[in-house]
């Protein structure tokens, strides 16, 4: 970084939030992804002025900023460019309002996922967007990638569960789309900012939906001997007109990591298990639960187990929620993808997936929301090992193009980064990719907002300028 942008930086936060050392740039280099950059320097606001402050710093000199949260994003859209700057939103992070009457409260950025719903537990009310990485995943972060979770297939992703957000755009202009009311007129310019990934602007305050806790949940975890067979089930409940508040699903390697992990009980020696939650009025729950349970009969469950209490329910979804750890157990990295195909296409894929990490002679553990067709393949490995790399990122692209080939998309929830930017042509025609770099092109003329992610080479007008020494890895 010059003297003359860290001189200019410090005007706007102090020296103290402005970091440029080897050991941060690196650090802030990386998000959860195998992918890294470069930043010139990291700045930590801890206000909306300054957030301003630090972009008009950017324009000025002509350099990319890249909003960041809690950097647990698998896509690599917290990478920054070569020479860009990393504005950490990590240290916004107040929960400033909690209005229980009309069910909404206003966050910062910086708030994680999970402390939305401690802080409104209280009130039998909850925030329902829940990535397993709710823990530490920030409302932000969020925002950027419209993320899902297990409990948003009856309940919606994040942008469901949005009413308003302040945000800053390229041109330091801080501006609130929508906002408590429930059609806010005009365009509807937060659904479009939602899921932007960072090209848009900044996010830096955030009115969320809160919702009231069902008077009765059931938990239900069935295995089976065949993927097809659990497979088939999770069509069979939707076609039945259930649409419970998860229904995910684990194979063999997931259980047996999870389970040496966690020690749930969970049946490792059967080739796959579904983890379904149906909630509401007792009745309307009871009613679900045998229905389901008959479902399961009849498609071959070997065993099916309701959990008796909410301490058995907890300990089932922490096995859920922890599987993406537990892989340590079996190898040290993983390399998850995160596409979306039609339910009754889920044998075929994952047939597919199974196939191509054998022929690369990877492992690949599946793990996802059975219920939406999200899946979330996990190809584990080595990266010590040569010429792995890549293995793994040709086995991903495969396994990305079989999921297109099915009728599917690109990513559910976790974003395109720049992991997918180059396979956006697999579902997008020429016309469809520059009515997107339109539309970015508007809200940032500049292309300094999270530039060279999401969007081709040539989908878009704006040239962003780089003015540093980072590489792309």
């Amino acid at each position: 970084m010059t003297r003359r942008l860290r001189r200019a930086l410090e005007r706007v936060v102090p020296a103290s939030r402005v970091h440029d050392s080897d050991v941060e740039r690196d650090l802030y280099g990386r998000d959860a992804s195998n992918i890294a950059g470069r930043a010139a320097a990291v700045c930590f606001p801890t206000s909306a002025e300054e957030v301003r402050g630090i972009v008009d710093v950017c324009r000025t000199f002509g350099v990319p900023f890249v909003p960041r949260g809690s950097g647990t994003g698998l896509a690599g859209g917290a990478v920054p460019p070569p020479g860009g700057v990393v504005i950490s939103l990590s240290k916004m992070n107040r929960i400033l309002s909690i209005d229980v009457v009309n069910r909404l409260a206003w966050v910062e950025p910086g708030v994680l996922n999970l402390d939305v719903t401690r802080a409104v537990s209280e009130h039998g009310l909850y925030f329902a967007p829940d990535p397993s990485s709710q823990q530490s995943c920030s409302i932000g972060g969020n925002v950027a990638n419209n993320s899902g979770g297990p409990h948003c297939l009856a309940d919606g992703v994040t942008t469901n569960h949005i009413i308003g957000l302040e945000v800053v755009l390229s041109d330091g202009s801080l501006v609130t789309l929508s906002g408590e009311c429930a059609e806010a007129p005009g365009f509807d310019l937060r659904g479009c900012f939602i899921g932007s990934e960072g090209m848009f602007g900044l996010t830096t305050k955030i009115c969320v939906r809160l919702m009231r806790d069902a008077p009765s949940v059931q938990t239900l975890l069935m295995d089976f001997s065949t993927v097809q067979a659990g497979a088939d089930t999770v069509s069979a409940v939707i076609a039945a007109g259930i649409v419970p508040a998860a229904m995910e699903m684990m194979d063999q390697l997931c259980l047996q990591a999870v389970e040496d992990f966690v020690h749930a009980d969970l049946p490792v020696h059967s080739a796959c298990a579904l983890l379904i939650e149906v909630a509401g009025g007792m009745h309307e729950t009871t009613f679900q639960s045998d229905l389901v349970r008959r479902i399961g009969t009849e498609h071959g469950a070997l065993t099916i187990r309701v959990a008796a209490d909410e301490a058995e329910r907890a300990l089932l979804w922490k096995a859920r929620k922890n599987a993406f750890g537990a892989i340590a157990r079996i190898k040290p990295n993983y390399y998850l993808h995160d596409t979306v195909v039609p339910r009754s296409r889920l044998t075929e894929v994952l047939d597919q997936v199974y196939a191509i990490a054998n022929e690369f002679d990877l492992q690949v553990l599946n793990v996802f929301h059975a219920g939406d067709g999200n899946l979330h393949p996990l190809l584990i490995f080595d990266k010590r090992e040569p010429g792995v790399m890549d293995r793994v990122h040709a086995a991903g692209e495969r396994i990305v193009a079989a999921s297109i080939a099915a009728g599917g998309v690109l990513s559910g929830e976790h974003g395109i980064g720049i992991e997918k930017r180059d396979l956006m042509p697999l579902m997008f025609s020429e016309s469809d990719l520059a009515a997107q770099g339109a539309v970015r092109d508007a809200f940032d003329p500049f292309g300094l907002a999270n530039p060279d992610k999401v969007l081709p080479k040539g989908s878009s007008c704006g040239d962003p300028v780089s003015m540093g020494d980072g590489v792309w890895i």
